[in-house]
């Protein structure tokens, strides 16, 4: 039988989005972001979450929604992608679910410039976008985030 697909929930303003379970570290309260120079436009700064310094990711970015700034009743997912942990500032972290592993569907059905998106689970109040942390960062914004990593001795 096959493996339920596990998500962590979370939302950015009116809208869900999802991470794999495997992939998500833990959420955490906001802490102050430290501002990394010459970083890519996505790149908030950097957090250090007991004594590991990583890269904060601005979401709403990425989705073209409202820029606002962090407060401190937003929410830190503390994730990991192939090459590196990171920190996705969200609104709230809202639940896991489970669902069996046909329920995701493919995100071209619905919106083909989904490029960031790996898949889309219809509940019954609405819709949740799962996120591909690993196509998040383009080629050049991964090399930029890197050089300014390696400038800064992170």
């Amino acid at each position: 039988m096959p493996e339920s697909l596990q998500l962590v929930v979370f939302n950015l303003d009116d809208q869900r989005y999802a991470l794999h379970l495997p992939c998500v570290e833990r959420a955490i309260r906001m802490v102050e972001i430290t501002p990394l120079p010459k970083a890519p436009d996505i790149v908030l700064g950097l957090v250090n979450v007991h004594g590991q310094v990583m890269p904060v990711l601005n979401i709403r970015r990425r989705f073209r929604l409202p820029e606002r700034e962090a407060d401190l009743g937003d929410q830190l997912i503390i994730a990991r992608t192939t090459r590196r942990r990171v920190a996705l500032v969200v609104d709230t972290v809202n639940d896991v679910l489970a669902l069996p592993p046909g329920e995701l569907v493919a995100p071209e059905t619905i919106l083909t410039q989904l490029e960031h998106v790996e898949g889309v689970v219809k509940l019954d109040d609405g819709m949740v976008f799962i996120q591909d942390l690993d196509r998040f960062l383009s080629l050049d914004e991964e090399q930029a985030l890197e050089a300014a990593l390696e400038k800064g001795n992170f």
